[in-house]
This record gives C-alpha cells, structure tokens and sequence, in this order.
C-alpha cells in the first residue's frame, strides 16, 4: 500500500471564480479519475452549512456555501497535482503568500468538520471481518480494498446471487 506518503497529504485551499466552486470540484475530480492521481489529490470539497431562509413568510432548509469562491482540497503537493488543480478551469489560484500554496493547520481545519488524525486499524486487505452495524450488519466479508483518507474499506457481499462491492466505514467493522 502507498501508505508512507499519506503524512504528506495535507488540506490546501483555492480560490475559485465566484459561482465556479461545485463545476471546480466536478472537474478536478473528473481530471483525478482521467490521470489516475487517486493518490495524490484525495479530496475536494465545497463546504456548505444548512441555513433557514425565510421566503414569503416560510421557513426553509438550504444549503449555502460557508466559504464562497473558496475549494478544499486534500492532496499531496507535487509539481503534477500543483499543475492539474492550478490549470482547472475557474480556478484563479492557491491561498498563500505569494504563488506559494500553504496548507490549513489542524487549528484551521477543526471548525470545519475536517479531522488529520491518523486512524490505526487492526485489519488489512485480505482480512476477515464483520460488520457491526449500519445496513450490512452481521455481514461477514473479506477485505477486497482499504481507502485509508475516507476511513473505508470495501468487502463483497452477496447480493441477488451475485458477489457485490459495498464500501463500509472502518468504525462499523471489527476483525474477526
């Protein structure tokens, strides 16, 4: 497993054209998928918060952008994922001093939900395990694959008589 350069990854944040965060995510994970840097660029989000409008006298839920013109993106910085993000159309740059891109401390990231700690699990692909909860509990599968950043693992289930991938959390999964 690529796992001794995931220390390197860190949260860095762009600066978008106003009204471009959503399409910037969609097309820097689309460039991700295309160029398989799966391992390099982990993450982009566009955080939003739930808000009560109030329109013509109704209350309403919505979901708004907490930092409009503003992406997050986990990644591990190289001249490569540097080029890809920083050549995405609608996006005008980094937040750093100068051309520099700085990554958010975990002081920064707290507020936002965003948690580094490092997960230590006791399992690896290949691993027996069962699910103690959500939909696949008591489900018994094999490790087929770990995605270690979004603190998942994927086992194969039977389902309609077939073998089916389903992605469940490391926090619903104990080794057996």
């Amino acid at each position: 497993m690529k796992g001794d350069f995931m220390s390197e990854a860190k949260w860095y944040v762009v600066h978008t054209y106003s009204g471009y965060e959503n399409k910037v995510k969609a097309n820097i994970d689309k460039t991700v998928e295309n160029r398989h840097l799966e391992d390099q660029i982990l993450e982009v989000q566009v955080p939003m918060q739930e808000v009560i409008e109030l329109k013509n006298g109704t209350k309403k839920a919505a979901q708004k952008k907490l930092f409009p013109g503003y992406v997050l993106i986990h990644m591990i910085m190289n001249d490569d994922t540097w080029y890809v993000v920083r050549n995405t159309r609608g996006v005008t740059g980094f937040v750093g001093p100068g051309s520099k891109p700085v990554p958010l401390t975990e002081e920064e990231m707290r507020p936002l939900g965003i948690q580094a700690e490092n997960v230590v699990v006791d399992f690896e692909v290949g691993d027996t395990v069962t699910v103690t909860g959500g939909a696949w509990e008591g489900t018994v599968g094999l490790i087929q694959s770990m995605n270690v950043p979004k603190q998942s693992l994927t086992i194969n289930v039977e389902l309609f008589g077939r073998e089916t991938p389903v992605e469940i959390s490391f926090a619903e999964v104990k080794k057996m």
